[in-house]
């Protein structure tokens, strides 16, 4: 067998459970990401069965993480039961979101005991070995092997970052260079930095999500989400935004603020309540303030005008349970004009699903969806649903009487043109393509826009 060559044990032929083994040697081996299931992932498994870590890590010297999104690092408790026990790289933003994260999935997925608990994040804690954007990081360096590890900003969630890891062999004479893209983020994000060109790859394991299409702008996308909350108004109901905890929502609030202080400028009117119903949405938003050395120069500037983006009057979390509850029931019974945020962002669990439950049989409400819904999922089929049909909610059935409204725009994965702009960033050819994480319809037409088949593997 040829050394290196790569491995999927997960996202290659879906969008979720990304993880992605590059073996350098029999004995030497990288991961990058390793993420759970999600929807038609699952295989008709349950969680626990289906996230059984069963391929070796014995030889994983290292566990690279583009970003904390669950379907990439949820696996890591998982891993770590199996005997992971080296190093997890991971930009410093990461590295200060990353345990929340893995917290919130150990509540779901493994126990509510806090000193188990703790001590699992404490370990997780000893592991994270944060590199900064831009900087080369020595993996391995034997008789044989030199293996380094670079992190590039990726733009899709803050701390995000595209993988590139060099592999010098002496005895076969050649030095090769592997990179991951993880998520790719599109330009012009709020808060972020647009990605980092691409320097080079001799293999480049590129994302295909939404290979197939293209997102509206951000000045289409904002006056979009403009329309929707104004038409709550009118019809004297709420917004009901399914979004994930990270990323998705700092940037709604980004985009919300926005409009608020445009309105105010124009003029002086009543105001909806902005409710971010997450607890771990709103620990995740707090951080996302203290990591403000992370931000865009639009963001800063913001900051620097005496505007928080994301801290402004109107701005609620709804922190307990029965708040929560209250809160739905308010909605429910009132015509308050809101617009809630809630996780999660597929609608499979969390909050939204009992605001769901009860705001979409009535046609006053607005379901908007900002991000991806994969195969399988209640969001995808709300998504699908038309006036009257009922869908499946916690194992209730709920009639669909709502509007419910898309807007690939706020997506924040790079869309068909992004990534086809990131593959021509390099200046240097390309060598093999191999496509990942999206459906079998959007890897090929990716493929079909790079216009470079013969290079594109499968």
């Amino acid at each position: 067998m040829e050394y290196p060559f790569i491995i999927h044990h997960g996202g290659a032929d879906g969008v979720t459970g990304s993880c992605h083994r590059l073996q350098i040697s029999p004995d030497h081996a990288i991961l990058v990401d390793c993420g759970l299931f999600q929807g038609v992932d699952l295989k008709g498994q349950s969680s626990f069965e289906r996230h059984q870590i069963e391929f070796p890590v014995d030889d994983v010297i290292a566990l690279v993480v583009t970003h904390v999104h669950i379907d990439h690092i949820g696996r890591l408790p998982y891993l770590m039961a199996a005997g992971f026990k080296g190093p997890i790289i991971c930009t410093p933003p990461s590295a200060r979101l990353l345990p929340l994260v893995i917290e919130d999935a150990l509540k779901i997925g493994f126990t509510r005991d806090r000193r188990q608990i703790e001590r699992f994040l404490d370990t997780v804690q000893m592991h994270l070995d944060p590199s900064p954007y831009g900087t080369w990081k020595s993996l391995l360096n034997d008789e044989r092997y030199k293996v380094k590890v670079r992190l590039q900003n990726a733009g899709h969630i803050l701390g995000s970052a595209y993988v590139e890891i060099d592999v010098e062999d002496e005895r076969a004479s050649l030095d090769n260079r592997y990179v991951f893209s993880g998520d790719l983020g599109p330009p012009d994000t709020p808060l972020l930095p647009d990605p980092t060109p691409l320097e080079r790859a001799d293999v480049l394991v590129l994302e295909s999500t939404y290979g197939d299409r293209r997102h509206e702008g951000r000045r289409t996308r904002r006056a979009q989400l403009k329309e929707m909350i104004y038409r709550a108004q009118r019809e004297g109901g709420s917004v009901v935004i399914p979004a994930f905890s990270i990323g998705r929502t700092q940037e709604l609030l980004y985009e919300i603020e926005t409009l608020l202080h445009e309105r105010q400028e124009e003029e002086k009117g009543e105001r909806p309540l902005i409710i971010v119903d997450s607890p771990l949405a709103a620990r995740f938003t707090e951080v996302y303030r203290d990591l403000k050395p992370w931000w865009d120069s639009e963001a800063k500037e913001r900051l620097d005008q005496g505007r928080h983006p994301l801290s402004f009057d109107g701005l609620v979390t709804v922190d307990s349970h029965d708040d929560h509850l209250a809160m739905v029931e308010y909605l429910a019974t009132t015509n308050t004009w809101a617009i809630v945020i809630a996780a999660s962002g597929m609608a499979t669990g969390g909050r939204v699903v009992n605001y769901l439950k009860r705001l979409l049989p009535d046609p006053r409400h607005t379901v908007l969806f900002v991000g991806y819904q994969a195969e399988g999922t209640p969001g995808r089929q709300i998504q699908r649903a038309k006036r009257g049909d009922k869908v499946v909610l916690g194992g209730d059935s709920v009639v669909v009487r709502a509007r419910t409204k898309s807007i690939s725009g706020f997506s924040a994965h790079a869309d068909q043109r992004s990534l086809i702009d990131f593959v021509n960033s390099s200046p240097e050819f390309l060598g093999d393509i191999v496509l990942i994480h999206g459906t079998r319809e959007s890897r090929a037409k990716l493929e079909a826009e790079l216009d470079i088949a013969k290079k594109v593997s499968r």
